[in-house]
């Protein structure tokens, strides 16, 4: 384990505290109508990294305007702004009917239709210029596969396209009873995020659907969480090889790599988006939420440690502070220092985080 990296119950412990955090001081997560904003953020950001993992070439600047404004820019291939277009269009639909089912409601954390709902959003699009070319005419988006598909490269092979219905009514059954622990109703023998990692390996098991059930998958798996109170995980596409490496090792029922990968990713999106879109000025939040283009998380951490940010250190190690005190830092830090030059990655890429606070 790298230095300072800190170890994946660490993780998960900070993320269990950062959740109830959430609830306890600002009332959970927003809304979209309160904070368009935020999940506009997350909404760009996810498009633009569930696509690029199975090999979209737009970059994040192209995905915010073919979202926001409905322009392509640049000269990349069409089937690649569909792509973008239809995850996008499913991932608004994702947010908003988590936290506001209206005419979806469900007795439990999801339904067979939604999944399929999700996979004919996603998959629309693109499907009217490159349709998967085996497809019959039973096989569209949110129909399931009436092929049997070869083993994946690891060497696990999906259920024959017959068991397909059966198998996915089994996975929403685990969903069904794993609820309990995921809800906090009842004692969870494994971590939260594991649980989700089950969830989600045993969706991509199934691959119910003939094309695009990766990107359904992650839709699927953000449904999960924000109904659960948890803001949407990206897997970054830097990390490719990671979760590939992860989801081959739960195929073996070692659920553990991909459970710490989501976990970290919904604790990145708390500090990077929710947090300091919420938080006021004199609230206390971890460093990595007052995180900006002039000061890195490893710039704020030194400043308090140095005394020179007011800041406390929490009993798990994790250095918080206010946004009141970072500008009170920038201004005196103004009088003697020229503003660091340091910029915020391309790509959407996180900024610096450093590895003792993830």
């Amino acid at each position: 384990m790298p230095r300072g990296r800190p170890s994946r119950e660490t993780v998960y412990r900070r993320l269990e505290s950062s959740v109830a955090e959430l609830h306890a001081r600002f009332g959970g997560l927003p809304t979209p109508e309160e904070a368009s904003g935020i999940w506009s953020d997350i909404w760009h950001l996810e498009a633009h990294h569930s696509t690029a993992l199975e090999g979209n070439t737009l970059i994040l600047k192209q995905v915010e305007v073919l979202l926001e404004q409905g322009r392509t820019v640049g000269a990349k291939p069409l089937k690649d702004y569909l792509e973008v277009q239809g995850y996008g269009q499913a991932a608004d639909w994702v947010y908003g009917h988590a936290l506001r089912p209206g005419e979806w409601p469900t007795d439990g954390l999801v339904a067979m239709r939604e999944v399929r709902h999700i996979h004919e959003l996603a998959m629309s699009p693109v499907w009217e210029v490159a349709a998967h070319p085996d497809a019959t005419q039973r096989e569209g988006p949110g129909m399931f596969r009436e092929h049997d598909l070869h083993p994946f490269g690891a060497g696990m092979k999906p259920p024959s396209w017959t068991l397909v219905p059966s198998a996915m009514q089994d996975w929403l059954d685990r969903v069904q009873e794993l609820t309990p622990a995921l809800t906090g109703v009842q004692p969870a023998t494994k971590a939260a995020p594991e649980l989700l990692a089950e969830l989600h390996n045993g969706f991509e098991r199934v691959h119910p659907f003939i094309d695009g059930n990766g990107r359904a998958g992650r839709l699927v798996l953000n449904l999960l969480l924000v109904r659960l109170g948890y803001p949407p995980a990206i897997i970054l596409k830097s990390r490719r090889e990671h979760y590939l490496d992860a989801m081959h090792k739960a195929d073996s029922g070692d659920f553990s790599p991909l459970g710490e990968m989501i976990a970290r990713a919904i604790y990145d999106n708390i500090n990077r988006f929710i947090l300091p879109a919420i938080a006021g000025e004199a609230r206390l939040v971890p460093l990595a939420a007052l995180v900006t283009p002039e000061f890195s998380l490893a710039a704020l951490k030194q400043a308090a440690q140095r005394g020179r940010l007011k800041a406390i250190q929490s009993p798990d190690g994790v250095w918080q502070s206010t946004k009141k005190d970072v500008k009170t830092y920038r201004s005196h830090k103004g009088r003697h220092h020229k503003p660091s030059t340091q910029r915020a990655p391309s790509e959407g890429l996180p900024l610096n985080r450093g590895q003792d606070d993830m």
